[in-house]
């Protein structure tokens, strides 16, 4: 019997990526060709501290104490960005904490830093919101993490409000994903999927770079603790998530190009 599996449930990009795997596996071609890549040999990636290999960080805005946090908030944000080094690239993340106020004024601050995107600056249930931080800044502005509604993404794109779509690799798989690619590819935006899961997935999204024209950048949510990372290198092994010079290896093997060391998983689950 038949049963829909609904966008909000990680299953749903999961089955989609296994069944690709597979299909490319049968074709003995990787995912991208069997979509009609590939666009790019490598993908340019950034992950959330600064770790080798990586030329762009994400940095998490503060977690604001109350409503219209003023100048010092702005200041504390300015000092976070001035630590990194000169050539270091960087997306401030705001997960939708701040008030279309805050984040129009903390857009404006940021400017002069050039980040590649203001992440999730405030929520996008209000598109009178967005379209005020929009209307305020030049700064770029990304938008899709947990957005389960194509609809949302066209509102966005129609009305000019989005710089950088962000669609999560886990709800809309690889499939979805491209779907919203080719959407934003119409309004000449780009797309930087969403990603805070495993290296499988990792694999799935290094796959829509590899085949969509308008890609930009790919998180990679590699943990600080060398014992977390030395779990994600074993389970799936060749250098997936090891950035040289900023950029991750296109796979050439079929479906996914990857191997999933089984006995790892055992291992790391039973610990």
């Amino acid at each position: 019997m038949y049963a829909a599996i609904s966008l909000s449930s990680p299953v749903a990009g999961a089955l989609d990526m296994a069944l690709l795997d597979i299909l490319g596996k049968v074709c003995r071609a990787p995912v991208y060709r069997v979509l009609g890549g590939p666009t790019r040999h490598k993908v340019r990636a950034f992950s959330d501290s600064n770790q080798a290999g990586f030329s762009a960080v994400a940095i998490a805005a503060p977690k604001p104490a109350s409503r219209n946090q003023g100048k010092a908030y702005q200041n504390q944000i300015q000092a976070l960005v001035k630590q990194l080094p000169d050539d270091r690239d960087f997306v401030l993340s705001a997960q939708g904490s701040l008030t279309p106020g805050d984040a129009a004024s903390v857009a404006h601050a940021i400017e002069s830093s050039h980040p590649l995107w203001f992440d999730e600056p405030c929520p996008v249930a209000n598109l009178e919101a967005v379209r005020k931080v929009s209307g305020e800044t030049v700064t770029p502005l990304g938008f899709g993490r947990g957005v389960s509604d194509a609809g949302v993404f066209q509102a966005l794109l129609r009305e000019g409000l989005v710089d950088v779509v962000r669609p999560d690799i886990a709800q809309w798989g690889i499939s979805g994903v491209r779907r919203i690619a080719v959407l934003a590819e119409g309004y000449y935006v780009a797309i930087a999927p969403n990603h805070d899961g495993g290296p499988v997935a990792t694999a799935a999204a290094i796959h829509v770079a590899a085949s969509v024209p308008n890609f930009f950048i790919q998180h990679v949510p590699l943990p600080i603790d060398p014992k977390d990372r030395e779990m994600r290198a074993a389970i799936v092994s060749g250098g997936l998530e090891t950035p040289r010079d900023g950029f991750l290896q296109v796979p050439t093997g079929p479906g996914l190009g990857i191997q999933v060391n089984e006995s790892a998983l055992e291992k790391y689950h039973a610990a």
